[in-house]
């Protein structure tokens, strides 16, 4: 198993832990936190399934869908700008955008604003 999938897989435990211990007794209510951390997990399922439909490389039945990337590559694996000018497409026309910085420095801020 590849190191970032394990890093991947932990993130939902660290989410969880922050909400239910850590927001609930310092900063608010828990229905203040958990309203972001939904919204955050949906944002990141859409984004995720938008990458998954968007990888560049073919793959074969024997191999996963994760083998076409190696961590440190410079070129890119899927094309963003199909990605989510579909999803403009599905949703409404201002759900697009081109930059991945932007996105995702949106889908690790969402959870916390």
């Amino acid at each position: 198993m590849h190191i970032w999938i394990i890093v991947a897989y932990s993130i939902p435990v660290a989410t969880a832990t922050a909400i239910f211990l850590i927001y609930s007794s310092g900063q608010g209510s828990f229905s203040d936190g958990i309203v972001g951390v939904f919204g955050g997990s949906l944002f990141s399922v859409t984004h995720g399934s938008l990458v998954t439909s968007n990888l560049i490389r073919e793959t074969t039945k024997i191999e996963f869908a994760n083998e076409g990337y190696r961590f440190g590559q410079q070129e890119e694996t899927y094309n963003i700008v199909v990605a989510y000018g579909y999803c403009s497409q599905l949703i409404f026309q201002y759900a697009s955008c081109n930059n991945y910085c932007f996105i995702h420095f949106f889908l690790a801020t969402w959870p916390v604003v």
